[in-house]
């Protein structure tokens, strides 16, 4: 009998990709067989974050297609992670441990546990992040 894959599933805007980014989708494939990863459209950016991606999503979503950890990429166009599992299936999705706690996490976990899919949490990168890079640029202006 034939070993069922285990069906990975992590979601991001990845503006200005960097070794944060990077570090999430290698460890999240060390974990399963199939990565999928949902890449924030820009109007989802524009609709909680308020502000547009300096990168735009077409751009983005074909570099995240281009790493090798990644098998697929689907857009993610609202941040509703139980309907996203509705549609795709995945056994283990994986996020920042800065979403750890949140009200918005307590919740899915609850809703997750009750038909299997677990939720892994990685270190947020401190060090990298878009909204350090995009700091940066600012002060450049």
């Amino acid at each position: 009998m034939e070993k069922k894959k285990i069906i990975g599933y992590t979601t991001g805007v990845f503006d200005m990709f960097h070794i944060g980014h990077l570090n999430i989708l290698k460890r999240a494939k060390e974990q399963c067989d199939y990565l999928i990863v949902g890449v924030s459209t820009d109007e989802l950016c524009k609709s909680y974050k308020k502000k547009e991606p300096i990168i735009p999503y077409e751009e983005r979503k074909a570099i995240i297609e281009a790493i090798k950890y990644v098998d697929e990429v689907v857009p993610q166009t609202d941040r509703d992670k139980f309907a996203a599992w509705q549609r795709i299936g995945f056994d283990i999705m994986f996020v920042g441990d800065d979403w750890k706690n949140s009200p918005l996490f307590t919740e899915l976990e609850k809703k997750f546990k009750n038909v299997g899919v677990k939720i892994v949490f990685f270190p947020y990168t401190k060090t990298t992040s878009s909204t350090i890079l995009r700091e940066k640029l600012d002060k450049i202006k």
